[in-house]
């Protein structure tokens, strides 16, 4: 089952998502009023059983980020071996992988436009999977990374790529523009490791295939991910790791292919879904 966080009506809710609409569920779990919540109370199962049996509420919806005001999102860079070549600096797999922030302010939902600023119209796409901590924990051991997971979820990380270059050691401010990325449609609960390992992901700009790539070749496979960074912060229910980017990024063509308004980007796993945005210039 897929559990949402949408708003209709002028009211925010959190809800499981069928086919013909969303079923409401907030409203029956007052001790748990976001499904940060829930995750935090290892709550899927009490939400999939409520859900049994009751008719949709809502079907015309606005899809929030799926966990609000998440804690921490932590991004791995260059963790795909062609993603590495990509730079053209002649370095081969390094030793430690890449980190990033990024803020919640940064992303949209699904079906919202991503925001090009006015500022720089480097705006582009990097289509990622998602997991989102379940049980919090300090210096994970790899090989029990999978039992902190909660769910699963998809990320188009949106970059301002000539931000990315302002500086010499950091990329923060290329990768948090307001709504310049998005994360959604939904959580699907984590369940099935397989699944996870053999995932292939697909990014897609107005049907094309920009991306594509399976994440049993990540150089830093996400078991290592968890294990790395909780040696250096402790992970809470409901922090978010996006796990790193296939090549295929507007920025590695000659010429660049960066994002305009009236494009729209898909970004697909099996199992998991498709998250798609278009794009707008801010207001």
């Amino acid at each position: 089952m897929r559990f949402a966080t949408y708003s209709a009506g002028g009211e925010t809710y959190y809800g499981a998502v069928t086919d013909d609409g969303l079923i409401a569920l907030n409203p029956l779990f007052p001790d748990w009023p976001s499904l940060r919540d829930v995750i935090a109370a290892d709550g899927f199962a009490t939400l999939e059983q409520a859900a049994r049996g009751r008719v949709v509420t809502h079907k015309n919806v606005t899809y929030q980020i799926p966990v609000p005001s998440p804690g921490k999102i932590i991004c791995v860079g260059v963790n795909f071996p062609d993603r590495n070549a990509e730079y053209k600096d002649g370095s081969a797999q390094p030793k430690y992988m890449s980190l990033f922030p990024r803020f919640a302010s940064s992303f949209t939902g699904h079906g919202q436009p991503l925001i090009r600023p006015p500022e720089n119209q480097t705006l582009d796409y990097e289509g990622e999977v998602a997991v989102v901590i379940g049980k919090g924990g300090r210096r994970i051991a790899a090989e029990n990374a999978y039992d902190h997971i909660a769910a699963l979820t998809l990320c188009n990380e949106g970059t301002i790529r000539d931000w990315v270059r302002h500086a010499k050691f950091n990329v923060t401010q290329g990768k948090n523009w307001d709504r310049s990325g998005a994360m959604g449609p939904w959580l699907v609960p984590f369940t099935d490791p397989t699944q996870l390992d053999k995932a292939r992901i697909v990014t897609r700009v107005n049907g094309e295939v920009r991306q594509e790539d399976t994440l049993d070749r990540m150089m830093f496979p996400i078991r290592d991910e968890i294990a790395y960074i909780s040696t250096f912060t402790t992970l809470e229910p409901g922090d978010i790791i996006v796990t790193g980017t296939p090549t295929g990024a507007g920025a590695r063509f000659d010429p660049p292919r960066y994002l305009v308004p009236g494009d729209v980007v898909e970004v697909e796993v099996e199992g998991i879904g498709t998250l798609r945005n278009g794009v707008e210039d801010e207001a």
